[in-house]
């Protein structure tokens, strides 16, 4: 069955209903006091008026979403949501325009925000437990555009002759719970302070840690239940259970997809990318998660996020 023949792909009213039906479940909550006992429909379709006597205001299911203030179809912003949360590999821009019949600047506009949507917000809490392994390990790639400086100030110089190196390239760490969920972040310099703070803040004391062969995480290592290594320089890959392939295989999915599909991006969204990436394996198949169920987790992200590159005069 085509997928796009669902009427909330269609249908304008359909689509504002569906979006309605996954952020007020049960029944519209206005986004500027959060009442929402007296809300009322008004004679504008899909504009609500809120009861409450301090507040009034008008509002519309895109009120407080990526998706406010926004001149794009409905239909088309549910598509771009599907697209993107079941391609594997991510949608280029150029193939959601020609997807959606849109302008290449809407498609951008549209990547963009819904990648921020995925983005995961607010209080996360630490990664593994008692009993559970969690996998950390670095990667370096594209281009840097500016110079990686680390954490106590000093510039990071390339290695091998200045070949190659972290010093050159974009450096991304990412933490994997075993048969669970990824965090990635790009990160100014992977140096032993700035690694060692990102798995302190991210995963319980009572993990397992496993690594590579790498002094970044000796220090760090010390302060879990256990820190196991694999020695990659010796081609050991696995030792029993003790292994890193679970964030390697990551690393290969997000590298596959981002030169296959898009190819280049501007450092400074990189971390919108590995929050796409993150999304799409944190709720895979495997944990139970279809390509809908990845749509819905989607929109249900959109909420309290914006994002304009329009400067305010607010400081």
């Amino acid at each position: 069955m085509n997928t796009f023949t669902e009427p909330y792909f269609q249908d304008e009213a359909a689509a504002r209903a569906m979006i309605e039906g996954v952020r007020w479940p049960n029944g519209p909550v206005c986004p500027h006091c959060t009442e929402s006992a007296r809300q009322y429909a008004t004679k504008k379709e899909g504009r609500w008026r809120c009861g409450n006597p301090d507040c009034r205001k008008d509002y519309s299911v895109t009120n407080g979403t990526v998706m406010e203030s926004s001149h794009i179809p409905l239909t088309q912003w549910l598509m771009a949501f599907y697209l993107l949360s079941s391609s594997k590999k991510g949608i280029s821009s150029h193939q959601l325009m020609r997807s959606l019949g849109c302008t290449y600047k809407s498609a951008w506009f549209l990547s963009h925000r819904i990648r921020e949507a995925m983005k995961s917000g607010g209080f996360m809490s630490p990664m593994g437990g008692a009993g559970k392994i969690v996998e950390a390990d670095e990667t370096y790639h594209g281009k840097r555009e500016t110079a990686a400086k680390l954490s106590r100030g000093r510039i990071a110089k390339p290695t091998k002759s200045g070949k190659s190196g972290g010093a050159q390239k974009r450096q991304i760490v990412s933490l994997v719970e075993r048969g669970g969920a990824v965090r990635s972040f790009h990160v100014a310099s992977t140096d032993k302070y700035e690694v060692g703070r990102i798995v302190r803040k991210n995963v319980a004391k009572e993990s397992r840690l496993h690594t590579d062969e790498s002094r970044l995480y000796v220090e760090v290592g010390k302060e879990f239940a256990a820190h196991e290594t694999v020695n990659h320089a010796a081609k050991e890959y696995a030792r029993g259970d003790v292994t890193t392939n679970s964030a390697e295989g990551f690393f290969g999915l997000f590298k596959r997809g981002f030169n296959g599909i898009y190819q280049h991006c501007a450092e400074k969204h990189l971390h919108r990318y590995l929050s796409e990436y993150d999304f799409r394996y944190n709720n895979r198949i495997a944990l139970g998660m279809g390509d809908m169920d990845r749509t819905i987790a989607a929109i249900r992200g959109a909420e309290g996020k914006r994002l304009t590159y329009r400067r305010t005069d607010e400081a």
